[in-house]
């Protein structure tokens, strides 16, 4: 199991093979070495709304950490209402406490009439929480939880906030080079609850998978035409995320991430890069790394498998009423 956690880490695609502090910067400028702050100097987003999930640690704190940094309003969202007071307590700048937890529908409605009762026009929305390589089975309203929570509960909280969304206004999902470990079909529509079959890496490069295809198929019904959605690769950071792995492999990665892993702080670049700089004004339907454009996986690319999933997961979240 160790063997092959190294094995991945340096040679596998989804390293790429780099080491973050060696690659060059890509057209934008930027590289897998940028930080969030980098790709922010000088900004002022003192007239700017953004909303992220996953606020309370990881690239979703910094993410937040940063554009509250330079002068944006952030809706902050997590788990539970004391999380993400936790965070908005230490920030500094003007960061707002919404309690959704992406795993229960009541919640995620919850959290859309908070967002419409504050009146405010979203200038991005960036669907940053995620669990991952859950080691054994778990559902939830009767689904795989990966699933569910990394892929429903985001397509809920964006498609119940287009109204909210500015003339302008940005989806960024994160998704990741984990979607090119997916199943072979790229999306089990007849195992969704994981129950014929479960691969803990497979299920959430499905999942990722779902986060790409979801943008793909938003940026061409977003209501407003100067409106976008891409989805992005942060890259191989030691988080939290990794909570839910063999213990050898979190305590190797931790002695591998100087070397071969990002920094939160470059991990946090590339969505606050998309999100934010005024360079992508206009660019949809994307998928960025590095904070530069990249080509995915076919099945990233494929329209037509995209346009299913979407009606698909309309017709999950019509079953929860």
């Amino acid at each position: 199991m160790l063997y092959s956690f190294f094995h991945s880490i340096v040679i596998s695609k989804y390293v790429m093979g780099f080491l973050p502090s060696m690659q060059r910067s890509g057209p934008s400028g930027y590289g897998a070495s940028t930080t969030a702050e980098q790709v922010t100097v000088g900004f002022d987003l003192s007239a700017r709304t953004y909303l992220v999930t996953g606020c309370n640690s990881g690239l979703g704190k910094e993410t937040v950490r940063v554009l509250a940094l330079r002068g944006a309003r952030v809706l902050a969202l997590a788990r539970t209402l004391e999380k993400a007071k936790q965070v908005s307590e230490r920030m500094p700048g003007n960061v707002v406490p919404i309690c959704c937890e992406l795993s229960e529908p009541r919640s995620i409605r919850a959290a859309i009439q908070e967002v419409k009762r504050l009146n405010v026009d979203l200038d991005a929305v960036i669907a940053n929480a995620g669990i991952m390589a859950l080691p054994t089975l778990e559902q939830k309203n009767g689904y795989e939880l990966q699933f569910f929570v990394n892929h429903v509960g985001h397509f809920l909280l964006v498609t119940g906030l287009l109204e909210q969304l500015a003339a302008d206004g940005r989806v960024v999902m994160l998704a990741s080079a984990a979607h090119e470990m997916t199943y072979r079909e790229g999306v089990q529509f007849d195992n969704l609850s994981g129950e014929k079959g479960y691969s803990p890496w497979k299920a959430y490069g499905q999942s990722k998978l779902c986060n790409l295809l979801f943008a793909r198929h938003l940026a061409t019904c977003l209501p407003v035409a100067g409106q976008s959605a891409n989805a992005v690769h942060p890259g191989v950071i030691a988080t939290s995320l990794m909570r839910n792995m063999n213990p050898l492999i979190t305590v190797a990665s931790r002695l591998v991430s100087p070397i071969f892993m990002k920094t939160v702080a470059q991990g946090a670049a590339t969505q606050v890069f998309v999100a934010s700089h005024p360079s992508l004004a206009g660019v949809n339907e994307k998928y960025f790394s590095d904070c530069n454009e990249k080509k995915s996986s076919r099945y990233g690319r494929d329209s037509a498998l995209a346009a299913t999933l979407w009606e698909k997961t309309h017709g999950i979240i019509e079953a929860f009423g």
